[in-house]
């Protein structure tokens, strides 16, 4: 379970614009949260080779697309009390191995690695572990998930939503293409803000009796959780007292180790020191990165309309780091994206 801040929306400052200052806070590090999930499961997608762990790939390139949608949310809901979403900086891209945004100072490592079992479950399923899971398993009691915080930030909008009006900013700045779950669904009011943070929490962690979320998807834990089993979750066809309601019994989810790239894990600029291809090629791909991350900031910034610019600049990455992912750096390893911030 990952450890995050409970301060973050505690106040010594009761007033109205104090409390809604600390919101937008808030928000913001839920939209870099978000976000910083993103290059660690892509480091692990890429790392799959072509044609090769076809349906562990389609886990994974479905949840990431869940953290975009995740992260447009967020920006939805900050846009929508007047707050402006930051996206194009160089600490939107956080340090990996590092802390996630949020998180305490001895919580999780994240690296960027290679996709293996180790990493799903000392990472990935750690990352989206929900405060009761419903496969039998028992989280650390200790930590607040992602979901509480979710939780913590519902009732802010809740208490300051009595205390006055903070759905203040420009209807026109909602995202409401590019992901089916946003047809027509701004945040423009409470109920539309909670039924935003809802979707996020649902999707990545499912609720207390189900792995299923409202759109009929599993939840993020229990995906990593099914490659890692290598077999699908599924309802317990025979449950006992004390047993599980869902179990991991379903068809084989085939996990073959010779399908990755051989990467190395957390490569930074020094890593290809000597190696001028390989530096052209890690700067071709943070530059496309970089430039994704400003087409998203103009989205979320007063251009909604745009969004297709960035996408096209998304599916440019897999091509650029895989072919890093060919180039030997030392005997019997391969390069991979740093996923640095090139400034425009």
């Amino acid at each position: 379970m990952i450890r995050l801040k409970h301060l973050l929306i505690e106040h010594r400052d009761n007033s109205f614009d104090h409390r809604l200052k600390l919101l937008k806070h808030s928000l913001q590090t839920a939209i870099e949260l978000e976000h910083s999930t993103i290059p660690p499961y892509l480091y692990a997608l890429y790392s799959i080779k072509t044609d090769q762990n076809l349906e562990a790939a389609h886990l994974i390139k479905s949840i990431v697309k869940q953290e975009m949608l995740h992260m447009s949310l967020d920006c939805n809901v900050l846009n929508a009390i007047g707050g402006h979403p930051k996206i194009d900086h160089p600490r939107f891209i956080p340090h990996y191995p590092g802390n996630l945004p949020g998180s305490v100072e001895d919580s999780l490592i994240v690296p960027l690695a290679a996709l293996s079992k180790q990493l799903l479950l000392d990472v990935f399923m750690v990352i989206e572990e929900p405060e009761k899971t419903v496969d039998g398993t028992t989280p650390p009691a200790d930590g607040v998930t992602i979901g509480e915080f979710y939780a913590h930030i519902k009732k802010e909008i809740c208490e300051l939503s009595r205390m006055g009006n903070i759905f203040t900013g420009p209807p026109e700045k909602q995202l409401v293409t590019g992901f089916r779950e946003l047809q027509n669904k701004g945040v423009y009011d409470e109920a539309t803000a909670l039924a935003a943070i809802d979707m996020i929490v649902e999707q990545g962690e499912g609720s207390d009796t189900s792995p299923i979320d409202p759109e009929h998807e599993l939840a993020h834990y229990y995906k990593y959780a099914e490659i890692y089993h290598g077999r699908k979750l599924i309802a317990n066809p025979r449950p006992k007292p004390g047993q599980p309601g869902w179990v991991f019994e379903g068809h084989r989810i085939e996990f073959d180790a010779g399908g990755i790239y051989p990467v190395i894990s957390n490569p930074n600029r020094h890593s290809y020191a000597g190696k001028p291809r390989i530096t052209d090629l890690n700067l071709t791909f943070n530059s496309t990165y970089s430039d994704m991350l400003r087409k998203l900031h103009n989205v979320f910034n007063g251009q909604p309309d745009n969004l297709a610019l960035a996408l096209l600049s998304m599916q440019s990455l897999r091509e650029q780091a895989q072919l890093l992912m060919t180039q030997e750096v030392v005997p019997g390893q391969t390069a991979g994206p740093t996923f640095d911030y090139i400034p425009a």
